[in-house]
C-alpha cells in the first residue's frame, strides 16, 4: 500500500476544445499555456494543472492522485497491476505510475510536479453574525465574474460493484472511510465517502467515491472556491453565460459543504463547493442511509449523474 495525500487532476476528452475552454473559464479555471494540443486548466492554488481535456470523443478519461515522496512512487510501481514509473508529460512535469481499476477507469499516482506560482484571488472578509461582529470599518464588496476556483477537491464515479472497487482503492492507496452508505438494509453498502489518510493532518471529508448504483461511468468532480459569496457570484456568472445548471445552491449533510453543480457542454457534472468538513486519521467511519447521503440542510438535493 501507498498512501495518497490528495487528488491531483482529472482528465476528459471533448470534440471542441475552444468550447470546453469557454465553459471552464466561466466556471473559474485558468488556461495553462502549453505547446501540447491538449487543454490544461488550473486553479489559483499552486497545482500546475487540475483539469485536462484532449481532443476526441467526449468522455471521462481518468483521475490522478498525489503521493508525498519519491519512494512512495517507487513502492506504487511494485503494486499489483502497476506500470513502471513514467514521465508525466504535462505542465509541471513530474512522474507517474499508471493503474486501471476494476471497471477500466484510468488511475495515475503522481509525484514531483513543479508547483506553479499562486494566482491572486479575492480573500473573504470576516462575517458579522448575530452573536459575533469582527468586521468593523470594512465593507463587503463582492466582485462580479467567475468564481475563482482554488483547487480540485474530489471526484465520483459509478462502478459495477462497490465492495470490489472500494477494496481495490483502499488496499493500494490507503483511503479511509468517513461515512459508509447503505441502501435498504444496513449491511447493503452501496458507496462510502473516502478520504486520504494523512495521519494527524486534517483531510477533506471525501476525496473519492465509488458509487455502486447507476450506470458505470463518471458522476462528478468538485472544485473548491473561496466562500459562499464566490458560490453565488459564480452561479450568476454561469447563468448569465447560458450554461446548463444541474443542482444547487444547497448545503450537504455529509461533508457539510455548500454546493452548486453545473454541466459542461458534453454533460459532465462539475461542482463548486466551499466550507467542507475536515478529519484527521483518528475519526472512525459512521454508517448512514442513502437518504442522508443525498440529503441537504437546505436547498434542493442533487440528483446523481
Amino acid at each position: 500500500m501507498v498512501k495518497v495525500s490528495e487528488i491531483a487532476f482529472i482528465r476528459f476528452a471533448a470534440p471542441d476544445l475552444v468550447r470546453m475552454e469557454r465553459f471552464l473559464t466561466d466556471f473559474g479555471l485558468v488556461r495553462v499555456p502549453t505547446e501540447d494540443d491538449a487543454l490544461y486548466m488550473r486553479g489559483s492554488d499552486r497545482d500546475p494543472w487540475i483539469h485536462q481535456t484532449v481532443h476526441g470523443e467526449a468522455g471521462y478519461r481518468g483521475v490522478g492522485f498525489s503521493v508525498e515522496r519519491a519512494d512512495d512512487l517507487e513502492r506504487a510501481s511494485r503494486l499489483e497491476g502497476a506500470s513502471s514509473i513514467e514521465d508525466l508529460k504535462s505542465p509541471g512535469g513530474g512522474a507517474c505510475v499508471h493503474f486501471v481499476d476494476p471497471d477500466g477507469f484510468s488511475v495515475e499516482i503522481v509525484h514531483g510536479r513543479e508547483p506553479a506560482e499562486a494566482l491572486e484571488t479575492e480573500r473573504a472578509l470576516p462575517l458579522n453574525s448575530g452573536g459575533d461582529c469582527p468586521r468593523i470599518h470594512e465593507m463587503q464588496r463582492v466582485p462580479k465574474g467567475p468564481a475563482r476556483v482554488r483547487r480540485l477537491g474530489h471526484a465520483v464515479v459509478h462502478v459495477s460493484d462497490f465492495s470490489t472497487s472500494a477494496a481495490w482503492y483502499q488496499d493500494r492507496f490507503g483511503f479511509l472511510f468517513s461515512d459508509e452508505i447503505f441502501l435498504g438494509a444496513e449491511d447493503n453498502l452501496v458507496t462510502a465517502f473516502m478520504r486520504c489518510d494523512r495521519g494527524s493532518i486534517p483531510a477533506d471529508h471525501h476525496t473519492f467515491l465509488c458509487l455502486g448504483i447507476g450506470p458505470i461511468g463518471f458522476d462528478h468532480a468538485a472544485f473548491e472556491v473561496e466562500d459562499f459569496d464566490a458560490i453565488m457570484t459564480g452561479h450568476g456568472h454561469l447563468e448569465e453565460a447560458g450554461h446548463d445548471h444541474h443542482a444547487g445552491v444547497g448545503r450537504h449533510i455529509l461533508g457539510s459543504h455548500i454546493f452548486d453543480y453545473w454541466k459542461d457542454p458534453w454533460g459532465h457534472t462539475l461542482e463548486h463547493f466551499t466550507d467542507g468538513d475536515l478529519f484527521d486519521a483518528t475519526r472512525e467511519p459512521r454508517r448512514q442511509s442513502v437518504e442522508v447521503a443525498l440529503g441537504t440542510h437546505w436547498g434542493h438535493p442533487p440528483i446523481p449523474g
